[in-house]
């Protein structure tokens, strides 16, 4: 999935649960909503795949608006060569049945800064990723996430990078 799966496979999920769940409330399909601001801080690396594998460290906020199912999120990740991430996007989680165990999809465009790090062709990259864990009795996540990082062929060079991340999410209400 080193390519736009994961955003392909958020914004099919979601509006197709924005159809069935959405949609019928007073203030339509995006209506605004509030839901439980989060922090989340993981730590990781980058699969040596075209890239040197690295340790990298992110930080996300999960804001409380909400649109329809989904959710808004900030990011910033920063790589052991000086690689930085900046970005906002969306994200869509689901539950697995009643269990604590759930899903999350994002896709966020962002600005990257390779430093002495990996060139991902230009300054603009999109960040897209699966993230699956367990939510304890008291609202935190515990995660492991897979990000791609690319510039959606935007620039003559498209080269792509990969992250593997142990992730906690903590509520901040």
């Amino acid at each position: 999935m080193a390519d736009g799966t994961f955003a392909a496979v958020m914004l099919i999920a979601g509006l197709a649960d924005m159809g069935l769940n959405h949609c019928g409330s007073p203030g339509g399909c995006l209506e605004r909503t509030a839901d439980a601001p989060r922090l989340s801080f993981s730590a990781g690396s980058v699969l040596e795949r075209r890239a040197e594998s690295a340790a990298e460290i992110y930080a996300r906020y999960d804001p409380r608006t909400r649109f329809g199912p989904f959710g808004t999120a900030l990011g910033l990740s920063l790589g052991e060569e000086g690689e930085t991430w900046l970005g906002a996007g969306l994200t869509w989680d689901w539950r697995f049945g009643s269990s604590p165990y759930y899903g999350e999809l994002h896709v966020m465009p962002g600005y990257y800064r390779a430093g002495d790090g990996f060139d991902l062709g230009g300054p603009i990259a999109f960040r897209s990723g699966l993230e699956l864990g367990y939510e304890s009795w008291n609202g935190w996540r515990y995660a492991v996430s897979y990000d791609h990082r690319s510039n959606a062929g935007i620039y003559d060079e498209n080269p792509g990078v990969e992250t593997v991340q142990f992730r906690v999410s903590v509520p901040l209400d």
